[in-house]
């Protein structure tokens, strides 16, 4: 990061814990979200009116008493869109309204445009449909005996997975089930859209990608991108479930607005919310392994099957990355790999934090479990058997593992957690313990950082210093909670050595940054941040030319320090040089960009380098179950996470606590439930269980693993976002471990996500009658 005859400042702002930069405001409720934006006259609400059938053709709309409800001013059809009826990421398969048909129970048919909202949603219930109906595709077993695919299933292999497994010594099959999960943000789905002149849109969007909303409502409406402009100051959490699924109503918002000159706004219900928008991918997972006395694994073969839903959305990419991380930290030398990307009549599957990666983790994490209860031995035993190492680093994809940090990190928390004498200490436990039983568990995560879908790898930034020592910067990465305006306003300060009170962020804007991609990947620091920094070089670099010519000394003696600069024998406050370079016309505002390099994968051969680098993490969690009821609760977790040279080791904190407790409550209590007409049924926090305080380990410690990135990130840092949700698969098998005490000799049991308490109970009383599901064979 250094540059030739430049000094850098000598005072930290990055790499200390520093305040998010709207901690204040969230505390003291003056943070503005969209809904809290003053209402423009004569401003419109909207609703969906939505399909009571998951698949089946349209035979006619009546909308006579829909038009004729108080308060109702328009109502649109798919006839009323002017341009491209589409909100799909890229395959044009979304509708914004259904046309001749509808795929899934919820989909929206037509849109209401009212005088509140109320009025809007209890209108939007009087549409009288009539259908055709079809037979839906439901579940992963209709859906793969239909042949429903939503692209051709997918391969990823290494050397002969067939001839090692028939060739190893001990070979062992199962069955895990992993659900879904909602997004279940703070702040809904909604949008706010108003009509400028010569046809222009101003959109106030929730979204993680503005320039994905812009480009939509502009096909949508005919009109160019350069016609539309998305902001966004702020969501008030997101995940994945706003990087496609806030176009809906983004785009329903700007079509009222085109259509009645009047503002719109689309604040979604809960529970519509809940129903309308795509969850995580629920998965099926076979596996075959092979493996030594030892636990080595010599052959493995493994299917994931999931449940894409009615349209293609982000469906192959997620799937894609759920293949990539089946080998986690592990050495697989023959390995078969095969995906299912199954279609069903439900709504799309979308984005979640981890975008498949969980899937994947887990499924290796699984077979470490059933290869330890198999052998008798300690899980943690066989995890460290075959874990990459020299010799024995390249993944299943063909990438190479240069910074392989994994058995020293595992090595360390080991030691720090105790995990040798809590071990003997459960032991103890779960023998003189009839009814409660105890589990511990200790699992790594290996989590690729940068989007599979290469050209996704860019940023820019837009950074002006004004005349008084301001700055102003702006960049296409969206704030969503995760503290990303902080970190890049860091990296911005530490580049002129000033304070972070200097440096203002804006809203993301379209017209201030165009063509972006999403927040998402975990690559939003790691890519603004760069593309901030390079634009902050630019000026810094201008302004140094300046004080060489104007103070006579050599580049090398330009300090920028703790809101000083000394040129040579002249020193000076930041102020004062920014208002002497304004007046000798230094030019002081800058683009900045930044494209992620050494991306390059084959995804028709699935050989590559998709990833830039790896971010690696562990967690040792400990819980108690109790065997009458299936109840359990999760007593400790100790996690130890690599953020490479941390930007903000508070928020990065903040950041893996948050979530290892979403990722506890993906395996744990958030159970998605459908009816076998397609509708869901676990649509309100009445229904779905997200985890509570209540639910967090009374001991939860976080520490970071001290290391810079091996690669040239923004000040080493590595990417925080989406690695830490995996380190809650300690939880899953540490419930394993305690199932697995009520009876050692029946070996690994296998527990679905997410383990409820139902799940909890059956698996007890399979374990204590020493059976296992179908399809297990144990030995040869």
């Amino acid at each position: 990061m250094a540059e030739a005859g430049i000094q850098h400042p000598r005072t930290p702002v990055v790499g200390v814990d520093q305040r998010h930069d709207s901690a204040a405001l969230h505390v003291a409720g003056k943070a503005r979200y969209i809904d809290d934006e003053p209402e423009w006259p004569g401003l419109l609400h909207l609703a969906f009116g939505v399909s009571t059938e998951a698949s089946a053709t349209i035979e006619g709309i009546d909308l006579s008493a829909v038009r004729a409800a108080p308060g109702v001013v328009a109502v649109f059809t798919a006839a009323d869109i002017p341009g491209a009826n589409d909100v799909s990421p890229f395959a044009g398969d979304d509708r914004l309204l259904a046309d001749g048909e509808v795929l899934w129970l919820g989909q929206p048919v037509f849109l209401v445009a009212a005088t509140s909202r109320r009025a809007a949603r209890q209108a939007a219930r009087l549409g009288a449909i009539t259908y055709g109906s079809r037979p839906p595709i439901l579940t992963i077993a209709q859906a793969r005996a239909a042949q429903s695919l939503i692209e051709p299933t997918q391969r990823m292999a290494r050397g002969d997975a067939h001839q090692a497994l028939g060739q190893a010594p001990h070979r062992l099959s199962g069955q895990l089930a992993m659900g879904g999960q909602d997004h279940f943000y703070l702040e809904g789905q909604i949008a706010l859209a108003r009509p400028m002149e010569d046809g222009q849109i101003h959109l106030l969007s929730s979204t993680q990608h503005p320039s994905e909303v812009q480009h939509l409502v502009a096909h949508l409406l005919g009109r160019s991108s350069a016609d539309v402009t998305v902001e966004v100051r702020r969501m008030g959490g997101a995940f994945g479930g706003k990087e496609t699924q806030g176009s809906l109503y983004a785009a329903a918002a700007a079509l009222v607005a085109h259509h009645t000159g009047r503002p719109a706004k689309f604040r979604a219900d809960r529970d519509d919310d809940m129903v309308q928008t795509g969850k995580r991918h629920d998965f099926e997972v076979d596996y075959d392994v092979g493996f030594d006395d030892a636990g080595h694994i010599l052959g493995l073969q493994v299917r994931l099957a999931s449940r894409c839903g009615a349209t293609v959305d982000l469906s192959p990419a997620i799937n894609d990355r759920a293949m990539f991380h089946v080998d986690n930290t592990y050495f697989l030398p023959a390995v078969e790999i095969v995906s299912e990307r199954l279609k069903t009549n439900m709504v799309s599957a979308t984005a979640f934090r981890g975008f498949g990666g969980p899937q994947g983790m887990l499924a290796i994490e699984r077979v470490m479990d059933a290869v330890a209860g198999y052998l008798g031995c300690d899980p943690l035993a066989v995890r460290v058997a075959n874990l990459y190492g020299p010799g024995r680093d390249v993944t299943p994809y063909g990438m190479k593992v240069l910074d392989n940090i994994a058995p020293e990190l595992i090595a360390k928390l080991r030691e720090d957690g105790r995990y040798a004498a809590r071990q003997q200490d459960v032991a103890a436990f779960n023998a003189g313990s009839p009814v409660l039983k105890k589990g511990l568990a200790l699992t790594p995560v290996k989590f690729g950082i940068s989007f599979t879908t290469t050209h996704l790898n860019q940023a820019g930034a837009l950074l002006h210093v004004y005349a008084d020592g301001s700055i102003q910067i702006n960049h296409g990465g969206t704030e969503m909670g995760q503290g990303l305006h902080t970190k890049v306003a860091q990296v911005v300060a530490q580049a002129f050595g000033v304070g972070l009170g200097t440096v203002r962020i804006t809203a993301t804007r379209t017209d201030k940054v165009p063509n972006t991609s999403a927040t998402a990947a975990s690559s939003g620091a790691d890519m603004n941040g760069m593309a901030a920094y390079n634009a902050a070089l630019a000026i810094r670099e201008r302004l140094v030319e300046f004080c060489v010519r104007t103070y006579g000394c050599g580049a090398e003696e330009v300090v920028f320090e703790a809101g000083t600069v000394t040129a040579g024998a002249e020193v000076m406050t930041w102020e004062t040089l920014c208002r002497r370079a304004y007046l000798a016309r230094v030019s002081l505002s800058s683009t900045g960009f930044y494209a992620t390099p050494g991306i390059e994968y084959d995804r028709a051969a699935h050989q590559g380098t998709p990833f830039y680098y790896f971010a690696y993490g562990a967690a040792l969690a400990e819980v108690v179950i109790d065997t009458l009821t299936g109840e359990y609760r999760v007593l400790a977790a100790d996690i130890l996470h690599d953020c490479g040279n941390s930007l903000n080791p508070a928020i990065d904190k903040g950041q893996i606590e948050g979530a290892f407790v979403q990722g506890q409550g993906w395996l744990t209590s958030e159970e998605l439930v459908w009816d076998a007409k397609g509708q869901l049924l676990t649509h309100a926090p009445s229904t779905y269980k997200i985890p509570t305080a209540n639910d967090r380990p009374d001991h939860l410690s976080v520490t970071l693993w001290d290391g810079p990135n091996l690669k040239p990130t923004i000040h080493r840092s590595k990417a925080v976002g989406e690695p830490p949700f995996m380190l809650a698969n300690a939880v899953l098998s540490a419930l394993g471990a305690a199932v697995a005490a009520c009876n050692p000799a029946a070996g690994w049991p296998e527990l679905d996500a997410p383990a409820t308490p139902e799940r909890m109970l059956a698996a007890i009383a399979r374990q204590k009658a020493g059976a296992r599901k179908a399809g297990v064979e144990r030995g040869q």
